[in-house]
């Protein structure tokens, strides 16, 4: 890779030089055959990845608009939504819902553990929910959520799901065809930004409705939105030659490379090696003291909340590795100054992944703690065997 950082935050994710390359093509008009069969191709290979008949949206904008974008076009102001939250950004969805006066109802757990499924059919037990939202990895706990227990019992109370899969499209299970204990029991949004286990620059917003959700949205007689409404680019994704909004046409170069790459890997063997490097990572920094957030059970592949060791500074800490090209980013919320975050997904290899627990070992004898960072890489190293095996 030609980057001169080792960017190991939650997103954005390393990106590789065919990525950059594809980046870098001559800018030519949104209408341009060659451009359009690109964004065609583009579209058509996340279709694949998420494995859906459903329409699939690639437009430029954050996770936080794809959030939006999924949330307008299934509820309407006055229906109910439950929101699963399990960190900072299952929270968002409280503000997002409550901007457009839909009637918000959150469970929430505390940070490091999951809301349970007797929590989630408790409260669908008694009310009408129109759909429940559900972040598949919190970038703010590292926190993953267990579909195959909360999309039945979701699903059994007539909701919609709405997956958000920021911090998880890529490297964590989301088949938007896959049944979870009945036919129709099937994940119904998926939303996601390029920048993460992807690993595209920021800039694209990605979602994904089945024809359950599809369905919802032709109920609702208009949204409170322009951009946001996916009848104004469903004949965009269906014909990228049509125009609603100028796509951001460098970006999705480099998304349709970031795709290629992704289907090349095969998403069995994506989902394998991410849950390796999660418990490699975490295996590796137990060895210096520190401790994860998330108990393993519950833990996302594709980041760790790291507690530290008593005592350690946050800002030195993370200064220091700066300085020796390292980059991982701070706790949110009462964590801050706690903790750190480390991404593990996307295009980081595990020769990264290694590099940067020496880095981290390096640091801290350097700040007074005795640690043994061939210790850590053993860990490290074992931990991605048992699971790549």
């Amino acid at each position: 890779m030609r980057n001169t950082e080792m960017l190991l935050i939650p997103g954005p994710t390393p990106v590789v030089d065919s990525i950059y390359d594809a980046l870098a093509e001559e800018t030519r008009s949104h209408t341009d055959s060659r451009f359009v069969a690109i964004y065609r191709s583009a579209i058509e290979k996340t279709r694949e990845m998420l494995n859906t008949d459903g329409e699939v949206f690639v437009i430029s904008g954050s996770g936080t608009l794809a959030m939006e974008m999924a949330l307008v076009n299934t509820v309407s102001s006055g229906e109910k939504l439950l929101v699963i939250s399990q960190g900072y950004f299952g929270d968002r969805f409280i503000q997002l819902g409550k901007a457009f006066g839909i009637q918000v109802e959150v469970l929430q757990a505390e940070w490091g553990k999951r809301v349970s499924p007797e929590e989630v059919e408790k409260r669908l037990a008694v009310g009408e929910f129109k759909a429940v939202t559900i972040t598949h990895a919190d970038t703010s706990t590292g926190v993953a959520a267990d579909l195959d227990v909360l999309v039945p019992v979701i699903k059994e109370h007539g909701a919609l799901v709405i997956l958000d899969g920021v911090c998880a499209t890529a490297a964590m299970e989301e088949d938007m065809s896959k049944t979870y204990g009945a036919p129709d029991y099937k994940i119904d949004v998926i939303l996601t930004g390029s920048q993460k286990a992807i690993g595209v620059p920021p800039g694209l917003a990605i979602v994904a409705f089945n024809q359950s959700a599809l369905a919802a949205r032709q109920k609702i007689k208009g949204v409170p939105a322009y951009y946001c409404d996916i009848y104004n680019w469903i004949p965009i994704m269906n014909d990228p030659s049509k125009y609603f909004a100028t796509p951001p046409v460098n970006l999705i170069y480099a998304y349709d490379e970031g795709m290629r790459l992704v289907l090349a890997e095969g998403m069995d063997e994506r989902y394998k090696r991410h849950e390796a490097y999660g418990k490699g990572v975490r295996a590796a920094l137990k060895e210096y003291g520190m401790r994860a957030l998330a108990e393993e059970d519950v833990a996302a592949a594709t980041l760790s909340c790291i507690l530290y060791p008593d005592g350690l500074n946050d800002a030195a800490f993370r200064a220091a590795l700066a300085e020796k090209g390292m980059i991982v980013s701070g706790a949110l919320a009462h964590l801050a100054g706690k903790a750190f975050r480390i991404g593990h997904m996307g295009n980081t290899t595990a020769q990264m992944l290694e590099k940067a627990i020496v880095l981290i070992g390096e640091t801290m004898n350097e700040l007074g703690y005795n640690v043994d960072s061939s210790k850590a890489t053993a860990r490290f190293n074992e931990a991605i065997s048992l699971c790549t095996k």
